[in-house]
């Protein structure tokens, strides 16, 4: 029995499907196939029983996983040790986040870490919430950090950080007080994410409990674009207070806090319970986890500092 059999039958198992374990191993469907074929042959059992829809693991494939997953997790552990000994990290590091992180702290963050580690390749991406949670779920990312999502996943979370959202306008916009209550929102003309976005979804949640039609004007799921059209017309929004803190710089936007109540998101990391993070993985996480607070924080300063929060 080979370290590299275990590793495909684990892959199977969890994808229950040839095609998607050859998809996410990187190899052609015949050699996945031959491999389980020689370890069920060692072993002298069925791990799995072939099906119209794609592969089911027998009792025995079952006991298999059960027991060879925590000592696949202990060799890989072991192995970074061994190659991160002399203390200077390799590897390389999936990570996604929701474009407000992306636009808020990403930068900082990655040249933080690249510094000190320049032998870590990084790949990030951004995207909606439930794609980023889809993405780790199949192992294309090691981790991301989502809003909380409203159902429960069969995935880890962590609470990063909880902050509020606040209205933004533009000079165009009518004057608003510095706080303004959520039933008033109907009356704006407002341009929203559409409801792929994890923010219309928590924005949505808000307006149904307080019974509010909050029914927008303008539906885009692009921050910068939304924030151009609020420059450039008397449109408002609602954006978190990390996506805006920058903006408070410009004189060209006001903040305006929301009350009765206050809208508030929480940001979480998620990770998959049977693909522990990698060291380099877990020190990335760490810096982007520092900058997210650190931002958290700031916004919520320099928002008070205006006069509307």
């Amino acid at each position: 029995m080979e370290i590299r059999q275990v590793q495909y039958f684990l892959c199977l198992y969890e994808e229950r499907s040839v095609t998607r374990a050859a998809r996410r191993l990187n190899i052609v469907q015949p050699a996945l196939s031959m491999q389980i074929a020689r370890l069920e042959n060692e072993l002298g059992q069925q791990l799995f029983l072939r099906t119209k829809r794609g592969v089911e693991p027998t009792a025995e494939g079952r006991q298999m996983y059960r027991l060879f997953l925590p000592i696949l997790g202990d060799f890989t552990r072991a192995r970074e040790q061994m190659m991160n000994s002399s203390g200077e990290l390799t590897g390389q590091v999936r990570v996604g986040t929701v474009a407000s992180i992306s636009q808020g702290v990403l930068v900082g963050a990655l040249l933080e870490f690249s510094a000190a580690h320049p032998k870590v390749g990084l790949m990030l991406t951004d995207g909606y919430s439930g794609g980023l949670a889809d993405a780790v779920a199949g192992t294309q990312l090691d981790a991301a950090i989502t809003n909380k999502p409203r159902r429960s996943l069969s995935l880890n979370t962590e609470v990063i950080v909880e902050e509020d959202l606040v209205l933004i306008t533009g000079l165009s916009h009518p004057a608003l007080p510095p706080e303004v209550p959520f039933r008033h929102l109907s009356s704006l003309r407002m341009a929203l994410p559409t409801r792929q976005h994890g923010l219309r979804l928590i924005i949505e949640n808000f307006a149904q409990a307080e019974e509010v039609d909050l029914s927008p004007a303008v539906e885009i799921d692009s921050i910068g674009t939304i924030l151009r059209l609020v420059h450039e017309s008397d449109f408002a929004t609602l954006l978190p207070r990390i996506a805006v803190r920058r903006l408070l710089r410009r004189p060209a936007y006001r903040c305006h806090a929301i009350v009765s109540p206050v809208l508030r998101r929480q940001l979480v990391c998620v990770t998959h319970p049977r693909n522990p993070v990698s060291v380099a993985t877990s020190a990335f996480l760490a810096v982007l986890t520092r900058h997210i607070r650190e931002a958290a924080e700031g916004a919520t300063e320099a928002i008070a500092a205006t006069g509307a929060g």
